[in-house]
């Protein structure tokens, strides 16, 4: 029964509102305010990824977060190319942003969340598996190796704010894959991360479960080590949370099975006491990724021309802000707040909507 109102059966196709303009704006104090950049997702969407990010930059916000995707940057053994991710830095310093910055190795944000080169792994990594140093001996040597060639490359950079290592490293990438990241396997990294660069912060990131059904999964699934919030906890500086609201479930016929648990109280609570508990250690904490484009039961966010979608309207960039700023102030505050969905704006733009980046902007200009 308790899942019941957590479960929201809809069209995804939604008619427009100004309602994004309507709504009341949390104040976000001392909190840095910023995105995630996706230069695949920008491909995947049509959009030309330097360009984009060329244009987003020109907003206000204060940092953004890049990755450092190791399948992109080494073509083959030993051969590591930054110019690229050179590029994507010098533009935002350039800019004034300050940079956090992933340095992967397996798994970095915006999907498919993993990044090893084909040469550094001969065979698929094992379902329903740890991946250990033990197990996996090269892998976890080239990845620390990795992270370390990254670091060294860019700490001289002042704009450089943290290292984040790995992606919700010991939850699996939904039901696509079931293998996880070792917490020795991502403790190894974090320890090459920080005799690199000893003087900044190292971050971590989980997601939050907000509904019933996606955190008894979770519990069961990481029963093991516990969940990449749990990892964090005891290996970062910072812990940076995962928040999506709403996303889609399954199809059934013309309509969508939704997940929208952030409805009931009871579920904002859970998530309260979670972000306390993190407080409570005293670490730092962000919201790393706060939904801005929508999730539905499809890889790439789909965009209807004169349309939003169920899981993310314009008016939920900012209903979101406002309910990821409340759940940190809950505990004591946020370091950072980064939007998830930057690249989804700019499509939306080209085709004519310009009501996500009008949201966006409102929430820098409050």
């Amino acid at each position: 029964m308790p899942l019941l109102p957590e479960i929201t059966i809809a069209r995804p196709a939604r008619p427009l509102t100004g309602r994004w303009a309507e709504l009341p704006l949390e104040p976000a104090g001392p909190t840095m305010i910023g995105v995630s950049f996706r230069p695949l997702q920008a491909r995947a969407l049509g959009l030309d990824p330097q360009r984009s990010l060329t244009e987003l930059l020109t907003y206000p916000f204060e940092v953004i977060r890049l990755a450092a995707y190791w399948d992109q940057l080494e073509p083959r053994p030993g051969e590591v190319d930054l110019t690229a991710l050179d590029r994507q830095l010098d533009a935002a310093a350039a800019a004034g942003k300050k940079i956090i910055l992933c340095v992967g190795a397996v798994k970095a944000f915006g999907y498919p969340e993993f990044f090893v080169p084909a040469h550094r792994l001969r065979a698929p990594l094992p379902e329903d598996r740890l991946v250990t140093p033990q197990t996996h001996a090269v892998l976890t040597a080239a990845a620390v190796a990795f992270v370390s060639r990254v670091v060294r490359h860019y700490r001289g950079r002042p704009d450089v704010l943290a290292w984040q290592v790995e992606h919700e490293p010991a939850d699996p990438l939904g039901m696509e894959h079931s293998w996880r990241l070792a917490t020795a396997f991502v403790q190894a990294e974090v320890a090459a991360v920080r005799e690199a660069d000893p003087t900044r912060p190292v971050l971590l990131t989980g997601f939050l479960a907000t509904s019933t059904a996606v955190r008894v999964q979770q519990r069961w699934r990481t029963r093991d080590q516990g969940d990449s919030l749990a990892v964090a906890a005891r290996l970062a500086d910072i812990v940076g949370v995962n928040y999506y609201p709403r996303h889609g479930l399954a199809r059934i016929g013309p309509r969508t099975v939704y997940l929208t648990g952030t409805r009931s109280a009871r579920q904002r609570r859970a998530g309260e006491r979670v972000l306390a508990g993190l407080a409570g250690d005293g670490l730092r904490l962000m919201i790393s990724e706060c939904q801005a484009e929508p999730w539905e039961t499809v890889t790439t966010p789909p965009s209807e021309p004169g349309c939003g979608t169920y899981s993310c309207l314009p008016e939920h960039v900012v209903g979101n802000y406002n309910a990821g700023i409340r759940l940190g102030a809950s505990a004591g505050g946020l370091w950072a707040f980064l939007f998830w969905g930057a690249e989804y704006w700019l499509l939306r733009r080209d085709q004519g909507d310009d009501r996500y980046l009008a949201a966006f902007a409102r929430v820098l200009a409050g």
